[in-house]
């Protein structure tokens, strides 16, 4: 057995330092629920500490979130597929936009639906991933202002998320001049600024992040209490909001060096051991998790003592050194994760998933 537990307390905790810090700074906030994958016990933890607004990437789980509180205001945070409109629409409230000929579908579906569809139109900051050209973002502005039941709410941006291009005062600068220039030609009022996310968090504790900042969309420093600047944790933020409980099902002393002709594992990997230590031995623990659930890179034993010695698709093995807890076939090891291994550990179905 292996189960994953979120913390409520620590995520309140979590959650009441964010939102203290951006109601001082007159800034607009979301909850990023993508890493949550449509769990709806751990929504509804969400929904409870007062948010106002959600953003998820997947349509299932936008259809998981309206289930559970149909009120709540979600925003689909990718260019939409043609072919997922008509869900969007019924179950994203906002949109992120990069293309003319999807907004122009977004409209006619939210037309036949009967809605009035919001959208924040992404701007390329240096990025490369989603986003308008600069060159390019006033033509895209005078085409969607036209467009019937579009509401265009926000301008945004995406840093850091694909090649790890981060924040800074003068990209954040030229997006706001961005939203000047488009409420000054065409006479319209653009209300957000998206242009923060967790990466963006140390501007304000530095004084760095532009006024015209106003909307951030937050997810893994809510979580997991991560600097993603600069890949540190906040001190004053839990790390641990989310343990991982994984069962012994083997415990045996055995040699530290494989015996054997040496071939390549199931991943293609080939490895090579000293053999002088093949004299060593250690105790050595079978857990009930695998790469099927997580990389054993993302695992944090809770006891640093402990060394991952490597996995296979249903199994990871952990040197226990000379087992000086005398833990046994049955009991159960700690551990934390990162970010990626939290988003694969609630994205299998393999793991129960507890509320504490």
């Amino acid at each position: 057995m292996a189960f994953l537990t979120l913390d409520r307390k620590k995520l309140k905790e979590n959650y009441n330092y964010l939102n203290n810090l951006f109601e001082e700074h007159n800034i607009d906030w979301a909850i990023v629920t993508k890493m949550l994958c449509g769990n709806k016990a751990y929504l509804k933890e969400v929904f409870d500490l007062g948010i106002k607004q959600v953003c998820d990437s997947r349509v299932s789980n936008l259809k998981a979130i309206k289930s559970v509180n149909p009120h709540i205001e979600t925003i689909y945070i990718k260019p939409p597929p043609k072919r997922s409109i008509p869900s969007i629409v019924r179950y994203a409230d906002v949109s992120m936009n990069t293309t003319f000929e999807t907004v122009k579908l977004l409209s006619e579906e939210a037309r036949r639906q009967g809605r009035k569809h919001k959208i924040i139109i992404m701007v390329e900051m240096g990025e490369l991933r989603e986003g308008v050209m600069r060159d390019d973002v006033v033509d895209f502005y005078s085409t969607v202002f036209e467009m019937p039941n579009i509401e265009v709410i926000g301008i945004g941006t995406n840093l850091s998320c694909l090649y790890g291009v981060l924040p800074n005062q003068d990209k954040l600068i030229q997006l706001s001049l961005y939203k000047q220039l488009i409420e000054n030609k065409f006479n319209k009022k653009i209300p957000y600024v998206s242009g923060g996310s967790s990466v963006t968090i140390p501007l304000i504790n530095q004084g760095l992040l532009p006024e015209t900042i106003n909307h951030f969309r937050v997810g893994e420093t809510l979580f997991l209490g991560t600097n993603v600047y600069d890949g540190s944790q906040f001190d004053f933020m839990h790390n641990d909001v989310f343990k991982i409980y994984a069962e012994i099902i083997e415990l045996f002393e055995k040699p530290t060096v494989p015996q054997g002709d040496m071939g390549s594992n199931l991943e293609g990997e080939t490895f090579e051991f000293d053999q002088e230590k093949s004299h060593e031995r250690s105790c050595r623990a079978l857990i009930d998790l695998g790469l099927l659930d997580i990389e054993e890179k993302r695992l944090i034993p809770a006891d640093d003592t402990f060394e991952l010695a490597g996995a296979s698709s249903d199994m990871i093995v952990i040197n226990l050194g000379d087992n000086e807890r005398n833990l046994k076939v049955g009991d159960l090891l700690e551990f934390k994760t990162d970010y990626m291994g939290a988003l694969r550990l609630l994205n299998s179905r393999y793991i129960d998933k507890r509320v504490i």
